[in-house]
């Protein structure tokens, strides 16, 4: 197996499950060392750590709350402390209530926003320092949404942070460019991961696998191939890129057949 992140050591919040557990391992078959950041799954985290070390890459566990600007930046310098550096950070941690705006608790709308946006500015932010520090460039993978785009309804909050982290990647990218730190965007669409279930059933989750254009919900091992693909030295010439992955739900494919085409 192909490994061009070797010699690289990267950083992935709420890697302890579903996209971020998928992109660590990823990673690690890469050939990247992963520090992997968790809040409060342990022992999800611990066995990520096992996985990614039975590759043969170098892992450690990040306790932090991202909402935290202190504990991301602890964090980092825990990363280059056990593991000598900081090449590659993704920010994948995410927090999400779905209520009417109007009537959302306070308290989950904000903490919503404190991990979904603050979080990846704190992990962006440290992470780029830590980079620039060290010199030599780097690559931050930001996992954002069509959220960030398409206004569902009673994620107002995640909604908001989505769009905001997406403008958030594109001025850093601009800002970074001159000491060679790469900032890309994967939107990925209806993943099949544990946070889903804290919205809909198993069985309303396989039926809206079927309603959609490609027939099924998306893998996190399918984004997680994204990522790998942008952190990849040989994508050197993209910054400031947004890939999509979602088997075609943002086409509109309510439209197939002329049906609901506006006239």
């Amino acid at each position: 197996m192909s490994q061009p992140l070797s010699n690289q050591v990267a950083l992935v919040t709420g890697a302890s499950k579903g996209i971020g557990r998928a992109v660590a391992v990823a990673l690690a078959q890469a050939g990247a060392d992963v520090a992997i950041n968790y809040h409060s799954n342990q022992d999800e985290a611990a066995a990520v750590a096992a996985e990614v070390r039975g590759l043969g890459r170098r892992a450690i566990l990040c306790q932090a709350d991202v909402a935290s600007q202190e504990a991301v930046e602890a964090m980092v310098r825990q990363t280059v402390e056990q593991l000598g550096q900081l090449n590659i950070a993704v920010t994948n941690a995410v927090y999400s209530d779905r209520e009417p705006f109007y009537s959302a608790n306070m308290a989950g709308f904000r903490r919503t926003i404190d991990v979904t946006m603050w979080g990846a500015f704190y992990t962006l932010r440290a992470a780029a320092n830590q980079m620039i520090a060290q010199g030599g460039g780097g690559s931050v993978v930001v996992i954002s949404s069509p959220h960030g785009y398409i206004p569902v309804p009673t994620a107002m909050a995640y909604n908001m942070s989505k769009a905001a982290i997406d403008h958030m990647a594109r001025t850093a990218a601009i800002e970074l460019v001159d000491h060679r730190i790469r900032v890309n965007i994967v939107h990925p669409g209806w993943i099949d991961t544990p946070g889903e279930r804290k919205f809909v059933s198993e069985e309303e989750l396989a039926r809206a696998g079927r309603m959609l254009p490609w027939g099924r919900l998306g893998q996190p091992e399918e984004i997680a191939r994204g990522v790998v693909f942008l952190c990849d030295p040989a994508s050197d010439y993209m910054t400031g890129s947004a890939i999509l992955i979602d088997g075609g739900n943002t086409l509109p494919w309510w439209a197939k057949g002329g049906v609901g085409v506006p006239r």
